[in-house]
């Protein structure tokens, strides 16, 4: 996983509530578990709307509640391989903002009237160090679990962490080693 700790471009503008992750990865593109090729399903049926334009941007904004309904993986993964660093609302689905987090898509939540603020922007700067968001000459600052902020500042996934743990892993394996016979294959 790639670390992020600042970076800036042009923001895409989704104004629209209660985005659910069917809308951001329709269910019939659900029928792989790689987490690449999935950019392109991005809100499928949305797309097909006359003067539809979502921009392939480092940032995208959007509003309240986003990343509702179901749990799937696959809506960050289409974020993300769209082209996505970056979602900015003012409050997500816990299990997405978590499942954004555990592929280092930064879900980041500002007070409505600095959405709507940075709505009306073209560039953005996140400083997930410093924990900011700079547009124009605004500075909004967001919250993020210690951890998560660790683990996105260092490019840690969920496996880089089981393997920064890999001594301690063997020494409890030897240390429970049961004897007896083997009754796995070699």
């Amino acid at each position: 996983m790639e670390a992020i700790v600042k970076f800036s471009g042009p923001i895409s503008v989704l104004d629209r509530t209660d985005v659910d992750t069917d809308q951001i990865m329709p269910k019939q593109f659900l029928k792989r578990v790689q987490r690449s090729g999935f950019g392109e399903f991005l809100f499928y049926d949305w797309a097909k709307e006359p003067g539809w334009n979502l921009p392939k941007n480092p940032i995208l904004v959007s509003g309240r509640n986003f990343g509702c309904g179901s749990s799937r993986e696959h809506a960050p993964w289409g974020l993300q391989d769209y082209g996505f660093k970056a979602v900015i609302a003012p409050s997500f689905a816990d299990i997405f903002a978590s499942n954004c987090t555990k592929i280092g898509l930064l879900p980041i939540a500002l007070a409505e009237d600095e959405v709507r603020a940075l709505m009306q922007t073209r560039e953005a700067e996140i400083d997930l160090e410093h924990q900011e968001v700079r547009f124009g000459d605004r500075v909004a600052r967001f919250e993020i679990d210690p951890e998560t902020k660790h683990r996105l500042l260092n490019g840690l996934d969920d496996i880089a962490l089981t393997l920064r743990q890999e001594d301690a892993i063997a020494a409890y394996e030897r240390e429970h080693e049961r004897s007896g016979p083997i009754t796995t294959s070699l």
